[in-house]
């Protein structure tokens, strides 16, 4: 048990109760918990498996590589429209969890064997990613930026992506290209910890990543 989710989930608002229980039941299917991006991570063979969520209108529990499942009582979703690989399940109350725990533990445990079994999402090739017109530019321009931007993972690539698209204004979606050029030069994702302590070692908790 990992004292910072402790400490967590202790100093929650809201959800308290419901975060507590998942996070028992979470641990009892033998899901190793890490705190990453500042919130539970329950690992498998070292790899990411389920996120525990605290979202302002629900709790969730998130599948990292959710489209894998079998989703036999289609209560999976999309945690965005442009997600390829992660899906949740949101829940409200004490009283539904309880009433879905047979259930949550099916796919808790068949999450667990789709990383032992080591399946890989497909996600869509690079060219098909739609760049915001702002990006686009900067690309054009900008070649060594091109060149590293280029260099990243597809789900780096993606992460950037969704998070430059994401601003309404066309302004602030320069604003984030531009503050992010470095971090692209230097190889990092847009969730990376930058902080000299841990050159994006998964040790770190993610607290810094945006530094």
């Amino acid at each position: 048990m990992n004292i910072k989710i402790e400490a967590f989930i202790e100093n929650l608002n809201v959800w308290k109760p419901e975060m507590k229980r998942l996070r028992g039941i979470l641990l009892s299917c033998g899901l190793v918990e890490e705190f990453k991006w500042n919130q539970p991570c329950y690992m498998v063979n070292k790899s990411n498996a389920i996120l525990l969520y605290k979202l302002k209108n629900a709790c969730a529990l998130g599948f990292m590589k959710g489209v894998l499942l079998k989703d036999e009582y289609k209560i999976l979703r999309k945690p965005g429209e442009n997600s390829q690989s992660s899906m949740w399940i949101k829940l409200t109350s004490l009283k539904e969890i309880d009433k879905l725990e047979t259930v949550l533990r099916a796919y808790i445990y068949e999450a667990i064997e789709v990383e032992r079994a080591g399946l890989k999402v497909e996600f869509k090739a690079k060219d098909k990613l739609k760049f915001p017109e702002e990006l686009q530019k900067v690309l054009e321009e900008n070649e060594p930026f091109k060149k590293a931007f280029e260099a990243l993972t597809l789900g780096r690539q993606r992460g950037y992506n969704l998070f430059f698209s994401g601003a309404k204004q066309s302004q602030t979606r320069v604003d984030r290209i531009q503050k992010n050029i470095q971090r692209i030069l230097n190889g990092y994702g847009i969730h990376d910890c930058t902080c000299s302590h841990s050159k994006r070692m998964p040790t770190c908790d993610g607290s810094h990543k945006y530094l």
